[in-house]
């Protein structure tokens, strides 16, 4: 994904991947993945913890505001809003991860590469911009892929389920696995749709050159 959003070398996706298979071997594809592997269950952590925290604010809120309903129940904007706040909330992790990731997957294979692994290559970020315009360089954008993107996974998978659960007259609880199931890959769905123009503009910035060279200010 990150060498077809930061090059023209590859018309398509599987020729992409024949051309890594062959010119740097198969472990080529497990490039990057140490940071986001070690970094993935904090960012699911904030993830979740964010979104639950936002939740509980826009219910007190509700409760306020609707003091005859029982139930404070969010508004679909409000669901995209905790959603958002746990994204940008996320993006404090997430943004160098990826850069770091981003970095290590598109640097030049064998004698040429420029890091020797995560550890150095936050080094290098840091070195050339310091912890903010080396390291976290792009986070503007990663902030909007974040909220967009998280926003719209709650939004959809609370909708998608509260459709189902008016439709069959089920309480919510009741919902048969495997709906559920469905209903988060299609909110996972939505998250991509949603935010993958933000994405490419991310990969692009964490990609591109420091000094002169630099394309993307």
């Amino acid at each position: 994904k990150v060498r077809l959003q930061t090059t023209t070398k590859y018309p398509t996706a599987l020729s992409c991947a024949s051309s890594i298979l062959k010119n740097e071997g198969p472990l080529a594809f497990y490039k990057g993945t140490l940071t986001p592997l070690i970094g993935i269950g904090a960012c699911v952590s904030v993830q979740f913890g964010a979104f639950h925290y936002a939740r509980r604010i826009f219910e007190e809120r509700n409760l306020h505001s609707r003091p005859t309903d029982s139930s404070p129940t969010l508004t679909y904007a409000q669901y995209y809003g905790a959603g958002a706040f746990a994204g940008i909330t996320n993006s404090v992790l997430s943004g160098p991860i990826e850069h770091v990731r981003i970095r290590l997957q598109t640097q030049p294979h064998g004698a040429d590469r420029l890091y020797n692994g995560p550890l150095d290559c936050i080094k290098k970020l840091s070195a050339h911009g310091g912890v903010l315009n080396g390291l976290y360089r792009g986070q503007a954008v990663t902030l909007y892929r974040e909220a967009q993107a998280y926003g719209f996974w709650f939004l959809t998978f609370e909708y998608l389920m509260n459709a189902d659960s008016r439709r069959t007259n089920t309480p919510r609880e009741q919902i048969s696995t495997w709906k559920v199931a469905a209903y988060g890959g299609l909110a996972g769905e939505m998250l991509w749709i949603s935010s993958y123009p933000f994405d490419v503009v991310k990969s692009k910035m964490q990609s591109d050159a420091f000094g002169k060279e630099q394309k993307y200010k």
